[in-house]
């Protein structure tokens, strides 16, 4: 069996494990997920980007639903309202690509959607953060420059890079396509720290009773399967129920376990860091009906 059907628990585990070490390289996700996404972008031309309605309909449920789900949450904990806000505003993951063609969905409009969506986060991030977050000691705009700095360079540099690289570099960019796996693998290191910072909340905190974090999981499954099953009832209705369930369910949850742990309430990266779980088990799932469904045709 290959290493890579273990990868994503290993991580998790040796997160968990090394905690204690995770402070020497806490500085090193937002650079993981540029390098990442710089590879993701680096597979696509501008020639390949079709905006569908379906994405304006994507786009619309995920920005009016983080909103949505953090007002309905909050009366019952703000930490918890925090965490279920930040599983609906993260983009979706670069690697649902993959998954969505091993499930028989169109690859070319998730890949459009990934472009989209990051602008999006990129661009509603800065808005939105200010009114919830941490840093309330900020007047609006000093916050919203603030977090402008942190998250455009690692959502929008990426794209502007790679498609700089296709245009004057194309040798780069030939050597880059090589490394057909490294995003995945970055991936796997990302999550190492981001769980090991996670976990090292969870022990540091004072006079702990892990009802919110309890909490903050449930609410993940919640958000997780309405979000799966939301993108396939729009999806339906434009003939492409895989692309737009993979789009709007599979999220890049560590760049959501980042952002939680540098503009939210640290703990409720416990949220996004759930999330990692539910979307891989409705994702093996997902693929275990379709080895069936292809299997009972052959």
């Amino acid at each position: 069996m290959s290493i890579k059907n273990w990868i994503f628990p290993l991580a998790m585990l040796v997160g968990i494990v090394a905690y204690p070490l995770v402070s020497y390289v806490a500085f090193l996700p937002p650079y993981l997920i540029f390098a990442m996404l710089l590879f993701t972008f680096c597979k696509l031309s501008p020639r390949d980007i079709h905006i569908h309605i379906a994405h304006i309909w994507l786009l619309i449920i995920q920005m009016v639903g983080c909103l949505v789900v953090y007002g309905a949450a909050y009366r019952f904990d703000p930490v918890v309202a925090q965490g279920a806000f930040i599983c609906v505003l993260a983009p979706t993951a670069a690697s649902a690509a993959v998954v969505t063609g091993m499930l028989g969905g169109s690859v070319p409009f998730h890949t459009s959607y990934l472009l989209l969506c990051n602008i999006a986060v990129a661009i509603a991030s800065p808005l939105l953060f200010p009114l919830i977050g941490l840093h309330r000691d900020m007047t609006f705009w000093p916050s919203f420059f603030y977090i402008c700095r942190q998250t455009v360079p690692v959502l929008i540099c990426p794209l502007l890079l790679a498609w700089a690289i296709r245009y004057r570099l194309p040798r780069v960019q030939k050597t880059l396509l090589k490394y057909t796996n490294a995003p995945f693998y970055l991936w796997a290191v990302a999550l190492v720290i981001v769980t090991g910072s996670t976990m090292k909340f969870l022990v540091e905190q004072e006079n702990p009773d892990y009802t919110v974090e309890i909490s903050l999981a449930a609410v993940s499954l919640i958000i997780c399967i309405v979000q799966f099953a939301s993108g396939k009832w729009l999806g339906r209705r434009y003939g492409d129920s895989i692309s737009s369930g993979q789009g709007l369910g599979q999220k890049n949850t560590i760049l959501a376990i980042w952002m939680a742990q540098a503009y939210l309430n640290p703990i409720s990266s416990v949220a996004p860091a759930a999330y990692v779980l539910w979307q891989n088990i409705i994702n093996s799932y997902q693929l275990w009906q379709r080895s069936k469904k292809v299997a009972v045709r052959e």
